[in-house]
């Protein structure tokens, strides 16, 4: 029972992260707003984990995922036509050769800065997914189905990322969001809007 305590006391910040993070995400595939206030709180957590395991790019990832949570809030209850509710569709043919882009020259500068001006563990790597992760977290807070592919990419690099980092808890969150992307995409997709079909 002691191991166990000790155990508990020495990992309650990274448990407390995993919870509120899957709480978070089971939450988005429902498309419910909560998500974003327990997204909030999983995000603050993380900051301090991620800085402790000098994963500097997802410390910051946090941080704006932090804004970009009060954007989806906003975005989920008045992006609609008329400030009304926004309703789940496609992402528009136009915005891939951006986001490829954009991906390319995100990870390109946060590669340059993590190598420059940090001890960062795993700069490419960190840079890349922190990049894909900030295009994807914009993708859900507009609504656009995609973001699910987007994030069960992502996840799984990160899954490898946090074991090699021993962050086994941490790890065992994001196997989890990939079992979430399949579910979230699942149910958008029965939502999916029919203006965004045609």
């Amino acid at each position: 029972m002691n191991v166990f305590l000790s155990y508990l006391q020495s990992n309650w910040l990274e448990l407390s992260g995993v919870s509120t993070g899957i709480i978070c995400v089971w939450l988005n595939t429902r498309q419910n707003v909560w998500g974003f206030f327990w997204g909030l709180i999983s995000v603050g957590l993380y900051t301090v984990i991620f800085w402790e395991a000098r994963l500097y790019g997802d410390m910051g990832l946090q941080i704006v995922f932090a804004l970009l949570s009060i954007y989806g809030l906003y975005q989920w209850l008045y992006g609609g036509v008329g400030h009304t509710q926004l309703h789940v569709r496609k992402l528009p043919r136009h915005f891939i050769g951006w986001l490829l882009a954009l991906t390319l020259t995100g990870t390109a500068l946060l590669n340059w800065i993590l190598t420059r001006l940090t001890d960062a563990s795993l700069p490419l790597l960190d840079s890349f997914t922190t990049t894909v992760s900030l295009i994807a977290q914009w993708m859900l807070g507009r609504k656009f189905i995609e973001n699910w592919y987007l994030w069960l990419f992502v996840d799984l690099i990160y899954v490898g990322i946090y074991v090699y980092k021993n962050l086994y808890w941490t790890a065992f969150l994001y196997g989890v969001y990939l079992i979430l992307c399949v579910v979230g995409y699942r149910d958008w997709k029965k939502d999916l809007s029919p203006v965004s079909l045609a």
